[in-house]
């Protein structure tokens, strides 16, 4: 999709298509205004039919309005003009790009920035529709055997200005937000792709051509017998029963001086967890092709920074491995020794990812890093918890955690911190080993948490827990949702903004 911007009369605009808000009680936008003019009251007198109320994200679209170039108008409802909060702009947003796409339209001049949001400004308010329109047109047609029949046929969309000196603005802000896109878009389709394609060396190769792509970044991929060097225990349990090779891959954007401590994202890239020996119900394992979105959002936002010219140095670290049963498959009751010196008995093969993050988490002390974090499809508990609204957000370190907090709050992929008191550390106390992996069924997220505590203490660290906001199963938008690309790399950009 390309973006762009516009300034003038829009009635004279030639485009196929022009989108205005309407709020309700018959109150049109700056922009709706300009056209009801130019129609001689054409835009009122639809209202006064009462076909659309300007109640939140109502539709409706008219053609051949009069004195209008444009063959087709857009009426989008923004709700009560005093209320509109980010949510609903997003909101409005996602249901014009919906009716957008069902028109055969090329072109369309979106005039929705001149809806005031509460709090927001204008970089903002461009931001979040180059994001909404990008999500609206995604789609995973990769393993079809044909393609759409019917694809959306918009190519371009103009952002209409009221004052030309904007223009600078809009337009930083729609580069900034196309690389974010693009980034969510790598993870979307690194997670969709089935696990018979996406194994942990697929990972691998996807996280190289990053490399090929950006000059900022270098990969490096570790395999089973580096990890055996470092004493990776943990991490190599998990593979034991999979013909498919591990791999830790690490991705550095060196975007500052080389002295420079960096920003360290961890990600758990199970491609397919059946569970190992403690085997998972039948029914709903399909979804275990999502155990590796927390690799999926290394990539993606390592991808969305690197467009960004972020000047800051990031490394993205994935931990990639399949966790399958078989003859040689770790057992319950086994203990492993971790790369920090730690032993775990393992009660349960299930629990899997912390596993391998804990070894991951102790091999990027090499890195000396400001902060570190990890992401993980970790607990089901989480879900429970939170459900598919909020990420969990465990940390070690409360500025850390209120500057997620402040970036998921901006950018509407929000997160809710949830406590790692010592008192969760009795349940994953063993008596044959350092620790057991998992802490009984109470506070299962957390105890999870918890275990991960255990492998950072010598940095600031939070965890991630996106169980329930990584993948949908049901609906219009089923699949992965690209989530918390968008969190981390806000966080990253707060950060490179602090210096």
């Amino acid at each position: 999709m390309e973006y762009g911007t516009r300034a003038g009369n829009p009635s004279k605009t030639r485009t196929q298509c022009i989108v205005v808000g309407v709020y309700e009680d018959n109150q049109l936008s700056p922009t709706a205004k300009l056209l009801d003019k130019a129609s001689k009251g054409h835009i009122r007198k639809v209202l006064r039919r009462s076909d659309i109320q300007g109640k939140q994200s109502q539709t409706l679209l008219l053609h051949d309005v009069p004195n209008v170039n444009s063959p087709r108008v857009l009426l989008v409802g923004l709700g009560n003009a005093e209320t509109i909060d980010a949510h609903r702009f997003a909101s409005v947003t996602m249901a014009a790009i919906t009716r957008i796409k069902k028109t055969s339209a090329k072109n369309t001049l979106c005039c929705l920035l001149d809806a005031e949001v509460n709090e927001k400004d204008l970089a903002w308010k461009t931001a979040c529709m180059v994001e909404r329109f990008d999500a609206g047109l995604y789609s995973y047609t990769e393993m079809k055997g044909k393609p759409p029949e019917s694809p959306p046929t918009i190519e371009s969309i103009d952002f209409q200005l009221a004052d030309k000196a904007d223009r600078d603005e809009v337009s930083a802000s729609i580069a900034q937000a196309k690389a974010l896109t693009l980034g969510i878009a790598a993870a979307k389709d690194v997670a969709n792709t089935p696990a018979n394609i996406c194994t942990p060396t697929y990972l691998a190769t996807e996280a190289s051509q990053l490399e090929k792509d950006y000059t900022s970044i270098t990969t490096t991929i570790l395999e089973e017998k580096d990890m055996e060097k470092l004493g990776m225990g943990a991490f190599l349990s998990v593979t034991r029963g999979s013909d498919e090779p591990a791999k830790l891959i690490v991705i550095q954007h060196k975007g500052a001086k080389p002295r420079d401590k960096p920003h360290v994202i961890v990600g758990k890239g199970v491609t397919f967890d059946s569970g190992g020996i403690s085997l998972k119900p039948g029914a709903t394992m399909y979804e275990m092709i999502y155990d590796m979105c927390g690799a999926a959002s290394v990539l993606g936002t390592m991808k969305a920074i690197a467009e960004q010219q972020l000047p800051m140095n990031v490394v993205g670290v994935i931990a990639a491995a399949e966790n399958m049963p078989s003859g040689k498959a770790s057992r319950p009751g086994d203990i492993v020794k971790t790369m920090s010196g730690q032993t775990i008995e393992i009660l349960n093969t299930d629990a899997e990812g912390r596993l391998l993050l804990c070894d991951a988490l102790t091999y990027v002390e090499k890195f000396n890093p400001v902060t570190v974090i990890d992401i993980a499809t970790l607990t089901g508990a989480c879900l429970i918890a939170l459900g598919t609204h909020a990420t969990g957000l465990f940390s070690n370190a409360d500025e850390v955690a209120d500057n997620l907090i402040e970036a998921g709050n901006n950018t509407l992929d929000r997160v809710w911190r949830m406590p790692i008191w010592e008192e969760y550390q009795t349940q994953i106390k063993s008596a044959f080993a350092d620790m057991q992996n998992v802490g009984g069924r109470d506070a299962g997220s957390i105890t999870a948490a918890c275990f991960l505590a255990r492998y950072t203490k010598k940095y600031r660290w939070a965890h991630l827990d996106i169980a329930g906001t990584a993948f949908k199963w049901a609906g219009q938008n089923k699949g992965a949702t690209g989530r918390p690309v968008t969190l981390l790399t806000q966080y990253l950009n707060d950060r490179a903004n602090e210096t």
